[in-house]
């Protein structure tokens, strides 16, 4: 049994792992990769002549651990170049995955359009350098067809020799560490990949499962180097914001989030705040629409959420929605807020200030000393969110060089990913004795290295750190 490590290796993004077992190849996450840049990603495609480094029409199945699109965003291209097989994830995975390459699609369609819409010259210069992993609606409707939803700890059989587990993992709904059961030469091996690792007691989450003792690990690092600064509760954090800078002064606070999972969080802890605070009453503007059918699909699931969610839900009827909450659908009515000028409370995307509508909320109330710019996660390097969280006194936007006077905050109790006290403990329920190799991906180097030696205090010995396309014999 050979494991090749295809994406997420010293790096975030791109999460992307093969497995081959006698004739029968297994593809786990296929995820759009964010950390090339132009270059690098035209390079690779010239160097492979395709947007994956192996025959696409090969792969027999892909597991699917959750729906961010880091993970699940070059599945439509794997049906462009061949692959015939199933996707197979949790019911809230495929929903939320369907919202989200459906939105990637929407929006390589028009960058597309903008491509066919220049002069000839430009035209024609511009077809030949279409992207090689654009992909539009009818490559996502094809892919989707072909999902399989599993449920929580149903034991599924992928082929004569594996059977699959999916164990909640927490981080987004939905998400799921995957357990394989390979049979080989007469022996059963145990490999488990963990997708990335939520954290204990977070917004509408249940805390993430123990998985049964396995043989090889796979597990993501994205925070094997950090620990949460914020100890209290989200809603005592976000009230606590609220009040200094929407109540003691009349000011407006914008929380770039992202769509789908953080928004949700975001909502719900609101919606608890005024249920459980005496607020004045500030409006709360909910800007996309992304989000927007996200929350709808958290509200459908609402019971795999954990009992506190579904215990509010229970004594109030809704989870996301109250009286001051307003859902802006249109690119009109998301400019039209900039007009509004009592204190509120804007939301968002994306969470990096990379694209989207929070670019114009941004835009519009740097210079304001009365707004207020709130993150509530990471922003990679380069991002606005980045140059905003690094103290920079003026920002590029849009092309406009505008000064910083809005004050810059930030809190990280909303953070989806498990600190490294959280992926020790999901480690520390292997035996040392028992497991037989652990391999880190998902995390920046410094992060994996950090978390390596940690690992290795800890009692386990055979701790990897691969490169990309490494193979490995199981």
């Amino acid at each position: 049994m050979k494991l090749t490590f295809w994406g997420a290796a010293q790096q975030v993004t791109g999460s992307m792992f093969l497995l081959e077992t006698d004739d029968y190849r297994i593809l786990i996450d296929c995820g759009s990769d964010f950390d090339l840049d132009e270059i690098g990603r035209k390079t690779r495609y010239e160097e492979q002549k395709s947007v994956f480094p192996f025959d696409a029409s090969l792969i027999n199945t892909v597991l699917l651990t959750h729906a961010h699109i880091d993970h699940s965003g070059n599945i439509p291209n794997l049906y462009k170049y061949g692959f015939e097989g199933r996707v197979v994830c949790t019911e809230p995975t495929l929903a939320l995955t369907s919202l989200l390459l459906k939105d990637a699609a929407n929006l390589h369609q028009k960058r597309l359009n903008a491509r066919l819409n220049g002069s000839a010259k430009k035209r024609s210069k511009k077809k030949r350098e279409v992207p090689m992993d654009y992909f539009v609606e009818k490559n996502v409707n094809e892919a989707l067809d072909n999902f399989v939803p599993v449920a929580f700890g149903q034991r599924y059989r992928i082929a004569d020799n594996v059977t699959i587990v999916f164990y909640a993992a927490g981080h987004l709904l939905g998400a799921a560490h995957i357990v394989l059961e390979v049979y080989e030469d007469g022996q059963k091996k145990r490999i488990c990949f963990s997708g990335d690792i939520g954290r204990s007691n977070y917004p509408l989450l249940i805390d993430p499962q123990e998985i049964p003792q396995v043989d090889y690990l796979i597990c993501e690092s994205t925070y094997g180097n950090r620990l949460h600064e914020d100890q209290g509760s989200p809603a005592e954090a976000l009230a606590d914001v609220i009040k200094r800078t929407c109540v003691d002064i009349p000011g407006r606070l914008i929380i770039p989030s992202f769509s789908v999972g953080r928004t949700q969080a975001l909502l719900y802890t609101l919606n608890k705040i005024y249920m459980d605070h005496s607020f004045p009453y500030l409006k709360v503007f909910s800007d996309s629409p992304l989000a927007h059918s996200s929350t709808k699909v958290y509200q459908r699931h609402v019971r795999m959420l954990n009992k506190e969610a579904r215990t509010f839900q229970d004594d109030n009827d809704m989870l996301f929605d109250f009286d001051n909450l307003i859902y802006l659908e249109s690119s009109d009515a998301s400019k039209a807020v900039s007009n509004y000028n009592e204190p509120c409370i804007i939301i968002s995307s994306s969470g990096m200030v990379q694209g989207g509508r929070v670019e114009q909320h941004v835009e519009a109330n740097i210079g304001n000393p009365y707004a207020t710019i709130l993150m509530i996660g990471y922003a990679s390097e380069g991002t606005l969110g980045w140059r905003l969280l690094n103290g920079q006194d003026t920002i590029s936007i849009r092309g406009k060089q505008l000064p910083v006077l809005a004050n810059i905050e930030k809190i990280d109790v909303f953070s989806g990913h498990g600190d490294q006290n959280d992926l020790l403990k999901f480690i520390k329920i292997q035996d040392p004795e028992k497991l037989k190799g652990i391999f880190l991906v998902h995390g920046e180097q410094q992060s994996m290295a950090d978390f390596q030696s940690k690992i290795q205090e800890n009692g386990y010995n055979s701790v990897e750190i691969p490169l990309r396309g490494r193979t490995y014999e199981l």
